[in-house]
């Protein structure tokens, strides 16, 4: 593709590798990359973890060390933020003013953190988690005097932060308005174990249970109203109950969007010289048979990988397989596929020993796969859902059977 300028708008790990890319693919031209934090691009799940627990410094999250990232001699327009799409003259406005053109846009504008619509939502030691900054604030609090803490949301950032803040010896309180942990993203059996984790280190977990207010007391503690009735009093509340997709830019341009930037295979949007990558991303899955939005650090490396080839006429296809993982305490929880409530569950190894697989079947098909602390077993689970192999639920459970052989 011959041109002159490509911007990338968002300085996440999408837009990162973005513009890594295209200095890799060889293109020699202009490339600006704008986004709102100030720091270089980095990425996000130490931030629930080693970086919340003081294990790490932030710098340790940034992608790219610091003279691969000047090397690439990008424009960086660090800390400021896109205003408007001019989609006819091909330029895209700051919010300052200022007019760039371009010849290919790529929008990796991500997620904020969704908030609580509910009075002192905002209120100070009110906290959600989503940038260094965030992650930050809530380790002083953590250590200074906060030892009770409130976690609203018992999906992946909420439980990974109640698992941080526990090992760090605060008392913790994970409340979830659904009857069960990680209710959108995994099946009964998988959020069972989640709940058994948690409640033996010593987490006390509140399911089916909406806050209703949030109110500060005059000695700087949280009182935390649920719909029952009950209120527990918190030092600190962290607030994980999902992301809302960053896609006002584009609807603002006229693109289309449905919870996120439509975008093909070729990750390219409505306009032919607009693409999108990462979390704001919603993209043909043929895993899924849908279109879906998926957040997560793979896919945000590798879609942003995508769009800038595709950005440069290549010839792409993004098809990937989902893959997710979270560490809490001593679990390493990781998924492909996209488990359903519709498939058949068998179970290889013990989840009450810590170490287990759960293949999901359509017939004799994996679909899914979910393992605890057993990633060599999920590399053979992996290969098993993308060859599309037949096996029998008796092979995939008989642990006296090397699962490699299977496939």
């Amino acid at each position: 593709m011959a041109s002159n300028t490509i911007i990338v708008v968002g300085g996440g790990q999408a837009g990162g590798w973005a513009a890594k890319t295209l200095r890799a693919e060889g293109y020699t031209g202009r490339v600006v990359l704008v986004g709102d934090e100030r720091h270089p691009p980095y990425e996000r799940p130490p931030l629930s973890k080693s970086v919340l627990a003081g294990e790490a410094a932030p710098e340790t999250t940034h992608l790219f060390k610091p003279e691969a990232w000047d090397a690439l001699a990008l424009e960086v327009r660090a800390g400021e933020r896109a205003g408007a799409i001019d989609r006819d003259a091909k330029e895209l406005v700051l919010a300052g003013g200022e007019r760039i053109a371009y010849d290919a846009l790529i929008l990796c504008t991500g997620g904020r953190a969704r908030t609580l619509p509910i009075a002192a939502g905002d209120a100070p030691g009110v906290f959600t988690l989503r940038t260094i900054e965030d992650s930050l604030a809530i380790r002083r609090a953590l250590e200074g005097r906060a030892k009770r803490v409130a976690v609203i949301g018992g999906g992946w950032i909420g439980l990974e932060v109640a698992a941080t803040a526990r090992l760090a010896g605060a008392d913790v309180t994970v409340i979830e308005a659904l009857p069960r942990l990680c209710a959108r993203s995994v099946p009964a059996e998988v959020s069972d174990y989640l709940l058994s984790l948690h409640v033996r280190h010593g987490v006390n977990v509140l399911l089916d249970r909406a806050v209703v207010d949030l109110a500060r007391d005059g000695d700087g503690a949280l009182t935390v109203r649920l719909d029952d009735g009950h209120a527990l009093t918190a030092d600190v509340v962290v607030v994980g109950v999902g992301l809302v997709a960053n896609d006002e830019l584009a609807r603002d341009a006229g693109l289309a969007c449905d919870g996120g930037i439509l975008v093909d295979t070729q990750c390219r949007t409505s306009d032919p010289h607009v693409f999108a990558a990462g979390d704001v991303a919603v993209t043909p899955n043929p895993w899924a048979e849908r279109r879906i939005r998926l957040e997560s650090w793979q896919n945000a490396q590798y879609q942003g990988i995508a769009a800038a080839k595709a950005a440069l006429g290549q010839d792409v296809s993004y098809e990937p397989l989902p893959w997710f993982w979270s560490d809490q305490y001593d679990l390493k929880l990781q998924i492909y596929g996209l488990p359903s409530a519709s498939h058949q569950v068998v179970m290889r190894g013990d989840p009450s020993c810590g170490t287990f697989v759960a293949f999901y079947l359509d017939g004799e098909l994996v679909k899914a796969a979910v393992a605890a602390n057993s990633p060599r077993d999920l590399r053979v689970g992996r290969k098993l859902i993308e060859q599309k192999k037949s096996v029998s639920a008796a092979d995939l459970a008989d642990t006296s059977r090397p699962l490699a052989a299977l496939a």
